[in-house]
Order: structure tokens, then C-alpha cells, then sequence
């Protein structure tokens, strides 16, 4: 693991000895989103293998994130609980065991996405023929009920084709997701449409991001078509530990 304040990439954590420090953030940005928009940047944390190591979420929430050969966790474990279950930046930051203990006996673990990002193209002339319709009517759909779950600010847009979340997302970031009203019978191209309408809701050069799963493959084909670009993978924790949670490598007393 890459100790605080060495090696390339690396930005200040919450190690200290084997407690939890507090965030050295207070009330900024987390330091994960100068990652993120470093990586939309093209500029990714060195490959060495290492873990950036970070307090938790706004929200409570935690998360796991990977980038070629370097993987950023935030948590409120301590540093010490997280090194004794080995995580590196060559896969092991997504090992079950870390994520349980991340988690405690009744959190919730999500799925690992694809972290993808793409530029919004708001006012750049680049922008759809007519604007993507707010729909505020659709707030009771169970993707934008999700949305609101994990995100801020949530904002719902939608036509014919289908809808459009956008959102304040993992560690603040712009974050887009869509659905197609009929992906079974859809004509090609129309999720590919619907994303670049989505990005002209956000202002020109803006770093937009989105999450989506490896093995949707459609949905994935999409988001490249409309320009995004893969970054790494990640994975969203909602702890739920108790004081007597016991992680690998450790008995409650």
C-alpha cells in the first residue's frame, strides 16, 4: 500500500498508526473527485501497484475504485484493518473479503462498473435540435428512486426513447445514467442519441461520468459510441458495521 504523502498519485489519507483519522478534507471536496477529473484529464496515479488510501464518502457512503495498476479505497476502516487484507492495484481492491469487512454484516456491497467519462457539449453548438425535456414526473421511476439513493441534486430528463438522470455522483462528480423505454425493440443507435442529448445538458468541456456494468454489453456499446471513455472499474459500499463485526484476519472480543 502507497503510505500517505509518497509515491506518484497519491493524496492525503486518513492513515494514521492503526485508528481512523478524520477526513483531512472537512467540509472540500474528497480528494477521490481530484482523481476522478485527473483521470478524465488523462492523467491516472502512477501504475506501481499501490492503494491510495482515503476516509469515507460524504453520505457514509464507501467505495473501491481501480485504475490501471493503482486502486483508490475510501473508507473509515483502519489503515491497519485494511493493509492486514493485502489490497493492491492490480485486482485485489475488489477481494470479497476487503469488501465485506468494508460493508460489516449488514451493509450493502453494489455491483462493479465500468467508470466512463465523457465532456457535456451545453452551449457549444454541438447541442440537440431541440433540448432533452425535464420530467419531473418520472421521479417514482425505480432507476431515478436508485439515483436518489446513491446521488445528489438528482435532475430527470426524458422523451420518446427513454430517460436521463443526472446527478451529482461518487465523490461529487457529474454522473449520467440512462434507460430506454423498450430496450428489447429499440432501433439501433437510439441509446447512443439519448447520451449525447444527455450531454448537452451539462456545460461545454465539463467532465460527465457514468457507471455501468461490465456484462451489459449494449449499454456499454452505447456509451462508447457516444464518446465516453473507460477510466477504470468501481464499487459503491453502504456500510452497515457494528461494533462487533469481526473483518478477515480479526476476532471481535
Amino acid at each position: 500500500m502507497t503510505p500517505r504523502g509518497s509515491g506518484s498519485g497519491t493524496l492525503p489519507g486518513r492513515e494514521r498508526g492503526g485508528e481512523a483519522a478524520d477526513p483531512p478534507y472537512g467540509s472540500g471536496p474528497h480528494p477521490l473527485l481530484r482523481l476522478l477529473l485527473d483521470a478524465a484529464d488523462g492523467r491516472f496515479p502512477s501504475a506501481d501497484g499501490g492503494v491510495t488510501l482515503l476516509g469515507p464518502l460524504p453520505g457514509g457512503l464507501e467505495c473501491s475504485v481501480a485504475f490501471t495498476g493503482h486502486a483508490v479505497i475510501a473508507t473509515a476502516l483502519p489503515g491497519d484493518e485494511v493493509r492486514r487484507m493485502a489490497p493492491d492495484g492490480y485486482g485485489a481492491n475488489l477481494a470479497p473479503e476487503l469488501l465485506r469487512a468494508m460493508a460489516g454484516r449488514e451493509g450493502e456491497i453494489g455491483v462493479v462498473d465500468v467508470t466512463l467519462a465523457a465532456r457535456g457539449t451545453g452551449d457549444s453548438g454541438a447541442t440537440a435540435a431541440a433540448p432533452l425535456p425535464e420530467r419531473p414526473d418520472l421521479h417514482g421511476h425505480p432507476r431515478v428512486r436508485y439515483a436518489r439513493e446513491l446521488r445528489s441534486h438528482v435532475r430527470t430528463f426524458g422523451d420518446e426513447r427513454g430517460l436521463v438522470t443526472l446527478s451529482g455522483g461518487l465523490a461529487g462528480r457529474r454522473e449520467v445514467s440512462i434507460e430506454l423505454h423498450e430496450p428489447g425493440e429499440r432501433p439501433r443507435g437510439l441509446g447512443r442519441s439519448l447520451l449525447r442529448d444527455a450531454l448537452a445538458q451539462a456545460p461545454d468541456g465539463e467532465p460527465v461520468f457514468a457507471a455501468v456494468s461490465p456484462g451489459n454489453a449494449r449499454s456499454l456499446r452505447a456509451f462508447l459510441a457516444a464518446g465516453f471513455t473507460p477510466l477504470g472499474s468501481e464499487v459503491i459500499v453502504r456500510p452497515g458495521r457494528r461494533s462487533g463485526d469481526a473483518g478477515p484476519g480479526r476476532r471481535s472480543c
